[in-house]
This record gives C-alpha cells, sequence and structure tokens, in this order.
C-alpha cells in the first residue's frame, strides 16, 4: 500500500508540481472561479507536453516552465526547507529556491511519459479559509481513478498552486520530509544542501 501510494504521489505531483511554513493570509481577489481556470490551465499545458512525444530533456525543460508559472515556488520551496529557512541568508534563499525548482522538475518531470492513454479531470472548487481547494479525479491506464486536489492563493500577488494533495497525502509535506532528510545527512550544511540538489532528481 505504501510504495502504490508513493508511485501515485510521484505520478500526481507530475501533473503541476509536484505543489508551507505560513499558510496563505489573504485572498481578496482570488475566485473560485480564478483556481478553477488556473489548473484547468495547468492541466492543458500537461496534456499538450505529454501528447508532445518530445525528448525526455524536452519534457523535464517544459515541465520546469510549467511549475515555474503555475506553482508558486518561492513559497514551497520556503516551506520544504522548515525552520531551517530561517538561518539562510538572503542569498542563500534565492540559491535554494533556484536548485529546488530544477530538482523538482527533474523528479516528476521524468515521468511525464507515464501519462500517456491518462487523463484528470476537475470535478469541483471548494473555499477552505483564505484559499481555494480544486478537487479533481486522476485516470492512468492500468491504475485505479484516485483523487488530487490542488490547494490555490493569491498570496504572490498572482492566482497559483502552493500544495496538492493526492490520496490525503500532502506533496509539499512529503518533500519537506525528504529536503530535512537530505540536511540532515549533510548535517545542516544548507550550501551543501543546495549544490546537492542541483544535481540530484
Amino acid at each position: 500500500m505504501t510504495n502504490n501510494l508513493t508511485r501515485r504521489s510521484m505520478i500526481a505531483a507530475s501533473l503541476g508540481a509536484a505543489c508551507i511554513g505560513a499558510l496563505p493570509r489573504s485572498a481578496l481577489a482570488l475566485t473560485e472561479a480564478g483556481a478553477r481556470s488556473l489548473v484547468d490551465g495547468l492541466v492543458s499545458e500537461i496534456n499538450r507536453v505529454i501528447a508532445s512525444g518530445g525528448s525526455l530533456g524536452s519534457m523535464v525543460g517544459s515541465f520546469e516552465a510549467i511549475f515555474r508559472r503555475y506553482a508558486d515556488v518561492d513559497l514551497i520551496a520556503r516551506s520544504t526547507l522548515g525552520a531551517d529557512a530561517n538561518r539562510a541568508s538572503p542569498a542563500q534563499m534565492r540559491a535554494y529556491t533556484e536548485a529546488f525548482r530544477g530538482y523538482i522538475a527533474r523528479k516528476y518531470g521524468k515521468r511525464f511519459k507515464e501519462f500517456i492513454g491518462g487523463q484528470i479531470t476537475v470535478q469541483g472548487v471548494s473555499s477552505v479559509k483564505s484559499w481555494y481547494e480544486v478537487k479533481g479525479l486522476v485516470n492512468l491506464r492500468g491504475e485505479a481513478p484516485f483523487d488530487v486536489r490542488f490547494l490555490v492563493s493569491d498570496r504572490s500577488g498572482r492566482d497559483l498552486f502552493f500544495d496538492m494533495v493526492i490520496e490525503g497525502i500532502s506533496l509539499r509535506l512529503s518533500e519537506r520530509t525528504e529536503i530535512g532528510s537530505m540536511l540532515d545527512r549533510r548535517q545542516g550544511n544548507i550550501d551543501a544542501l543546495i549544490a546537492d540538489l542541483r544535481q540530484a532528481g
């Protein structure tokens, strides 16, 4: 069961990102229609990449561009670093965020081909505190359908997703655990973590 959920989490992450120390504080301009439009656009772009038949390298590059466009990368990156983000210098945070973006693109972008013949459908949107939750259903060849939920806010000044939850598992929190383990193995050295993230994925 654990391995199956892990595989599903990896697959669903490819749809958006792979998607916070402090949750969004306000969503004054965000609307239900805006949240749904964001996810519809995200899914549409992913489907175009899958259908393109491009090389793995081009798919990974396309995924990084999609992640940059639709995800609140700064917020997600800071969240995955956890409390250690408070001791990182501004320069380290910039370098970490850039390294994290590439790491996520390589890690999840490689799984694009598993979506061939598959489909995700948006099934509804609901308001949760100061953000919106967009509910979807993922259908893949040879897999039972499973739920994915995109959490969308406009904290950054525009509508972006800041997490995805696959069958109850938060990818943001899963990546925080992974990054935390990587940092522990480097005795808390943030610069060493950044260097390794540039090669990982």
